[in-house]
C-alpha cells in the first residue's frame, strides 16, 4: 500500500485475530462461499430477527444488506505478510521522514483541537498524531477505494461464510447496522479494511459504538470527516481500556552500566525510574528522569540494539494493538515528531532511516529499470516492497522488500 502497508488487517482487527489465535483459532479453515451451510439469501433472511432485536428496522436491515456478500476477504483473512521484517526495518518503514514531517504539519494545524483533547483526557498529543499517522497516514487513506471497500459486504460475508469466528463477525456486522440505525454513517460511506476497521484511527463498529465522542458537536459519531471525533474517541480508549496515565511518559531509551544483571531486563518487573537509575540505568540521552517515582519496565528487544524503559502508558499503546512492534513504532513516532532524535544505539545490523529524498531515488532508479513501484513520493508501500524484492530476486540480494541504503547503493552500481 501506498501507507503502511498494512499486509495485515488493521491494528485493531488484528488485536482481536491475535486474540482468537491465542483462543485456540490458529488452524484457520479457509471458508468460501460454497462452504456455507445455506445461500446468503437464506442466511440473510434467518439473521434478520437478531437484528430487530438489537433495535434494527426492518427497513434498516432491509435496505443495508441488499448486497453481495464481499467474498474476496475470506483470501485476504489467510493472507500472511509478504514479506518478514527485522525490527529496525519495521521502526524505519513506518517512522519515516515522510511521516515525521506531516505529523509535526498536522500537529500545528490541529494544535486547538490537540489542545482541548490533552485537557479533556490527558493523553499526549504527539501520541495521538503518533498512531493517527500509522492507522490511516493522518486521514489520506480513509476513504481511498484503492484500498478501502465497503465494510458491510465484508462483515456480511465473514458473518455468513466464516466458521470459526463467526460468532465475532456477526457481533460486528450488528454493530455496523447499529451504526446505520443511528444515522451516524450510510452504508456507502462506510467504508475500510477488509476487516471492518474505519476512519481516521481505524476503528471496528464496536469501538464506533462504544468509545466514540460527538466532540465536534454535529449530532452524530464519525471516525470520517474532521479528525475531531476519531481523536476523541482514540484518546478515549487509550484511558478507559488502556489505562492511560496524565501526565506519565511512555518511557524512554536506557543506557544499561557495564556487566548489568540482564535477568533484569524481564520486560515484567515494573521499578521506579528511581530504583533503575540506582541500579545504573540511566536514559540514553544523559538527562534525567523527570518524574522519577513513576514506574517502567526494562525490555532489550534486541540483542545489542536499543534498552528501553517503558512505563505505564506504553502499555496503554499496546492495549490498541498487542504487537510489540507496532506499540514501538508508535511511541517512537510520537518522540520523532516532537522533536526528538532518533535512537542513541543502533540495532545490529540495521541501517538509519532513508530520508525522504532517498526513498524517490529507490523509487525513481526502480521505474527506470522497469520495476514498478506505483510512483515516486517517497512513501514506502506495498507496491514499492513487491518492486525492491523482485530487484533484490534478480541481482542476487536477499528479497525482503526492504527499501533502505544498502538496496540504494546497489541501485547506483547499477543493474
Amino acid at each position: 500500500m501506498r501507507t503502511d502497508d498494512h499486509f495485515l488487517p488493521c491494528p485493531l482487527a488484528r488485536r482481536h485475530f491475535l486474540r482468537a489465535l491465542a483462543s485456540g483459532f490458529a488452524a484457520l479453515a479457509i471458508p468460501s462461499a460454497a462452504d456455507a451451510a445455506q445461500s446468503f439469501e437464506q442466511w440473510r433472511a434467518a439473521f434478520k430477527p437478531r437484528a430487530l432485536q438489537r433495535g434494527i428496522s426492518a427497513e434498516t436491515y432491509d435496505r443495508a444488506l441488499a448486497i453481495k456478500p464481499d467474498t474476496s476477504v475470506y483470501a485476504l483473512q489467510r493472507a500472511q505478510p509478504e514479506f518478514q521484517e527485522k525490527l529496525w526495518q519495521y521502526l524505519n518503514r513506518r517512522v519515516s521522514d515522510w511521516r515525521i514531517t506531516m505529523g509535526q504539519e498536522r500537529a500545528r494545524e490541529y494544535a486547538a483541537l490537540l489542545d482541548r483533547l490533552e485537557q479533556d483526557y490527558g493523553v499526549d498529543r504527539y501520541l495521538l498524531v503518533a498512531i493517527w499517522g500509522i492507522e490511516s497516514s493522518y486521514g489520506e487513506l480513509m476513504d481511498n477505494r484503492r484500498y478501502m471497500r465497503p465494510v458491510i459486504p465484508a462483515l456480511a460475508a465473514l458473518a455468513w461464510g466464516e466458521p470459526r469466528r463467526r460468532k465475532y463477525w456477526e457481533q460486528e456486522l450488528l454493530n455496523a447496522l447499529v451504526i446505520v440505525q443511528r444515522g451516524w454513517g450510510d452504508p456507502e460511506e462506510m467504508v475500510g479494511s477488509w476487516a471492518g476497521a474505519m476512519g481516521h484511527t481505524q476503528w471496528m463498529p464496536e469501538v464506533w459504538l462504544n468509545m466514540g465522542v460527538d466532540y465536534d458537536r454535529d449530532g452524530r459519531i464519525s471516525p470520517f470527516g474532521r479528525p475531531d471525533d476519531a481523536l476523541a474517541g482514540l484518546a478515549r480508549y487509550l484511558v478507559a481500556r488502556g489505562g492511560y496515565r496524565r501526565g506519565e511518559s511512555w518511557g524512554y531509551e536506557a543506557r544499561v552500566p557495564a556487566g548489568f544483571n540482564t535477568r533484569l531486563a524481564d520486560s515484567k518487573t515494573y521499578r521506579t525510574y528511581a530504583k533503575w537509575r540506582e541500579l545504573g540505568v540511566k536514559r540514553a540521552n544523559g538527562e534525567e528522569f523527570p518524574r522519577p517515582a513513576d514506574q517502567a519496565r526494562l525490555a532489550i528487544p534486541v540483542a545489542g540494539g536499543p534498552a528501553l524503559l517503558l512505563g505505564r502508558n506504553f502499555k496503554a499503546v499496546h492495549a490498541y494493538n498487542p504487537a510489540f512492534s507496532y506499540s514501538l513504532a508508535i511511541v517512537y513516532l510520537s518522540d520523532r515528531i516532537r522533536g526528538d532524535g532518533p535512537f542513541v544505539q543502533d540495532f545490529p545490523g540495521g541501517e538509519r532511516m532513508p530520508t525522504l529524498e532517498e526513498l524517490q531515488e529507490i523509487q525513481r532508479r526502480l521505474t527506470a529499470l522497469g520495476f514498478d513501484t506505483g510512483g515516486v513520493d517517497g512513501r514506502v508501500g506495498a507496491g514499492t516492497a513487491r518492486a525492491v524484492a523482485a530487484f533484490q530476486r534478480k541481482v542476487g540480494m536477499e528479497p525482503d522488500g526492504y527499501a533502505g541504503l544498502r538496496l540504494l547503493e546497489r541501485l547506483r552500481q547499477g543493474s
